[in-house]
C-alpha cells in the first residue's frame, strides 16, 4: 500500500519531495504525513481495538474464523472480557470476536463511527496530500475503479450467468501490506480504499512473508483461467512474484517515471498481462492484483 496506492512514508521522511528539486516545500509533505499518522493511530485505538491486539497481529482476519462461534456480539464487552496472554483456545476466541467487529466496521465505513468534525478533518487533509502529491491518491482509486467499471460492464454484457459456456471476467483487488493488519486496514478506510479492497482481502505479511501471502491467494482464487499481476515498489514483492511466477509492476515515485500515478493504467497493466500470459480473450479471465509494500 504505501509507496504504492498511497505515500506516507516518503511523506515523512521527505524523500518524495526531494525528488523534486526544490519545486515541493519538504516541511510540507512531513507534516502532512504526520498529520495522516495522528489520524491512523487514534483511529486504529479508538475504534479497532489497536491497543488490545498491537501484539497479536494476524496475516488476515478470517485466519481465527474457525475459533469463532458466531456469538452476536452487540451487547458484548470487549473491555472486560480478560482478553490478554495466553494464546490460548479461549484468547483466540476473544481475538476471532474482535477481527469480526473490525470486518464488520470496516464494511460500513468511516462515515458511521466518526463524528462530523473528525470527517471534515479527515476530508480535508485527503484534499491537501492529493494536492501536494499531484494528484497520487486520487489516480491510484481511480485506477482501481476503472478495473471495477470494465468487471460491471463485462457482467452485464452476459446473457445467462446460468449457462456452463458464459465466462465472467472479474479483477480482484487484493492488498498484500508488509506492516500490521489492523493499521493497514484503517489505512485502506482512511485513503478511500475501502469499498474497492475488501477487508478479507487485505493480507499483513509481517511474520509470514509476502511469498506466503502469494500463495495464500494463489490457492484461494485457484483455477485454469486465473491471472495475477503484483503492483509494488519493493525488492520482496518483486522476489516473490518472480517466484509465483507472475508479473511485476514495480512503481517509482519519481516525477520523471511512467510507473507511478497520476500515469499507470490499467491498460498498462495489460500489457504486463500480455506479456507473461499471452493475449489471451480477457473475458476469459479472472484478473487478480496483490500490491505489496
Amino acid at each position: 500500500m504505501d509507496e504504492t496506492l498511497i505515500l506516507l512514508k516518503s511523506l515523512i521522511n521527505g524523500t518524495y519531495a526531494e525528488a523534486f528539486n526544490g519545486s515541493k516545500n519538504v516541511q510540507s509533505g512531513v507534516e502532512i504525513g504526520k498529520m495522516w499518522e495522528n489520524h491512523i493511530l487514534q483511529i486504529c485505538d479508538d475504534h479497532f481495538f489497536y491497543e488490545q491486539v498491537e501484539n497479536c497481529n494476524m496475516p488476515y482476519l478470517d485466519v481465527l474464523k474457525q475459533y469463532d462461534d458466531g456469538r452476536d456480539l452487540a451487547e458484548y464487552d470487549f473491555n472486560k472480557d480478560g482478553f490478554g496472554p495466553p494464546s490460548d483456545d479461549l484468547n483466540k476466541k476473544r481475538l476471532a470476536y474482535r477481527h469480526r467487529a473490525v470486518a464488520h466496521k470496516y464494511k460500513k465505513g468511516l462515515h458511521s463511527i466518526l463524528d462530523q468534525d473528525m470527517i471534515k478533518s479527515w476530508s480535508e487533509l485527503y484534499d491537501v496530500t492529493d494536492s501536494y502529491t499531484d494528484m497520487w491518491f486520487s489516480a491510484a482509486r481511480a485506477c482501481l475503479e476503472q478495473c471495477a467499471v470494465g468487471d460491471r460492464d463485462l457482467a452485464s454484457s452476459t446473457v445467462s450467468t446460468n449457462d456452463a459456456g458464459d465466462t465472467i471476467f472479474q479483477h480482484v483487488n487484493i492488498l498484500v501490506t508488509s506492516g500490521s493488519l489492523i493499521p493497514s486496514l484503517v489505512k485502506c478506510l482512511l485513503f478511500r480504499l475501502g469499498d474497492l479492497i475488501p477487508s478479507e482481502n487485505v493480507y499483513s505479511s509481517w511474520e509470514v512473508g509476502k511469498l506466503q501471502c502469494f500463495s495464500w491467494i494463489k490457492e484461494q482464487f485457484n483455477g485454469p483461467n486465473v491471472q495475477f499481476c503484483v503492483i509494488g515498489d519493493g525488492w520482496e514483492e518483486c522476489e516473490a512474484a518472480e517466484s509465483m511466477r507472475w508479473p511485476f509492476v514495480k512503481i517509482d515515485p519519481l516525477p520523471s517515471s511512467f510507473h507511478r500515478f497520476p500515469g499507470l493504467t490499467p491498460k498498462d497493466l495489460g500489457h504486463y498481462f500480455s506479456v507473461v500470459y499471452g493475449n489471451s480473450d480477457e473475458k476469459d479471465n479472472d484478473i487478480l492484483a496483490p500490491s505489496g509494500n
